[in-house]
């Protein structure tokens, strides 16, 4: 699990300060406020997936105290940083969540989030969303309030990068790698073009697990972790697009934005998976290296994400990390550039131009490990950041 960090409000990320809207919280300005980063799924177990959401807390007096209005970065800054066409690409494309357990307010939080930022209503009702079963039905597992949150932040931020597809919810029965990995098969069978999945568990065979994530022309996307370098699965299948995390600061550069490998972010070398098309030349890996591509997973420099399921005082305006974060950013990158027809597994981006493509991530590590650049940012690819987060869709 990642590391507890507290710290107070005077010293949290420019990023997130600048990026957020005003923050109403209910503590005078002369008592002191600390933050807290909250992991909200729990320890997986044998055979079992965790969410890897982080929600950020802060606390007055040792009681939470959230925002009434969104604070973390909004569409409009990923698009910025990202330099996406958000406004134009995306319709006809359904980008699929697959997430474990019910989340009863998800269609309500949604549309508290899209109004809040004037994005297109999505609603069951115009066919924009729709929400099922892992069989495709409507007979919802249990509710989970750890889990209904990571809904809430995949949700989030598929329509933070692309506000014209459609979005499909697909629930699992449990954090089963059987029952997630049901829920994707489901998830293509009704039409996804791009499917997320923000959990992992420990690494595993791709002889096991691999037939729930092949399928030729989708982008199947999952988060490389949030426990800094170690691999998991199903991050470290060939058959999926893994994603790493940074931090993403705003900067007077022309870009507007800079990034570093987030401390945390997942990253490492298989030794139960390979691929044909990663080169052990490029990635010192004999096996299947993590990640292929990153975006924003820090919580200092978090997403605004709204949700209303009652959870350790966590109700409302939240502000989230982890790479629950950036995978669903990268699914949807993949929605808005409508190539996933040549979707087949994780080579994509090792086969295309990625070098003038993505923002290469120089900086930042993720720990120690016994080759560098498993752990270490660096130019072309690198463990924790892949090859890089998006400039535009070229490389999608």
């Amino acid at each position: 699990m990642p590391s507890i960090r507290t710290l107070t409000i005077a010293t949290m990320s420019l990023a997130v300060a600048i990026a957020a809207a005003p923050v109403a919280l209910s503590a005078s300005a002369s008592t002191p406020t600390t933050t807290h980063d909250e992991v909200v799924c729990k320890h997986a177990g044998t055979a079992r997936a965790r969410c890897f959401a982080i929600r950020v807390d802060h606390l007055t007096s040792g009681r939470v105290h959230h925002a009434t209005s969104p604070n973390g970065y909004g569409p409009s800054d990923l698009q910025s940083a990202y330099v996406l066409p958000s406004s134009t690409n995306g319709t006809g494309e359904t980008v699929a969540i697959v997430d474990a357990y019910d989340d009863p307010t998800a269609e309500a939080d949604l549309g508290v989030y899209r109004a809040q930022f004037h994005l297109p209503v999505c609603t069951t009702a115009n066919g924009c969303f729709r929400k099922v079963d892992e069989r495709g039905g409507n007979d919802y597992p249990d509710a989970d309030p750890g889990w209904a949150e990571e809904v809430s932040l995949d949700l989030d931020m598929t329509s933070a990068v692309c506000p014209r597809c459609s979005i499909l919810l697909v629930e699992a029965d449990s954090a089963s790698m059987a029952n997630l990995g049901t829920a994707v098969k489901t998830a293509v069978a009704n039409g996804a073009d791009a499917v997320s999945n923000s959990y992992g568990g420990a690494d595993a065979k791709d002889s096991t697990y691999g037939r729930y994530y092949h399928h030729a022309g989708v982008a199947v996307t999952a988060s490389a972790g949030d426990n800094g370098y170690g691999t998991s699965y199903p991050a470290s299948s060939k058959w999926v697009t893994a994603v790493g995390g940074t931090t993403l600061r705003r900067s007077t550069s022309s870009r507007g934005f800079t990034e570093t490998a987030w401390a945390d972010s997942g990253s490492g070398c298989s030794s139960l998976n390979a691929t044909t098309w990663q080169s052990a030349v490029t990635t010192d890996c004999p096996g299947r290296a993590i990640a292929d591509v990153s975006a924003v997973a820090d919580p200092a420099t978090g997403v605004a994400v709204y949700d209303s399921t009652p959870y350790e005082s966590a109700v409302g305006w939240l502000t989230f990390g982890g790479t629950s974060a950036s995978s669903p950013i990268i699914a949807s990158t993949f929605a808005l550039a409508g190539n996933t027809t040549d979707v087949d597994d994780g080579s994509f981006l090792w086969t295309h131009e990625t070098a003038s493509n993505l923002w290469d991530v120089t900086s930042g590590s993720n720990g120690t490990c016994p080759t560098s650049q498993w752990c270490a940012a660096g130019a072309g690819w690198d463990g924790p950041t892949g090859w890089g987060t998006p400039d535009g869709v070229a490389a999608f």
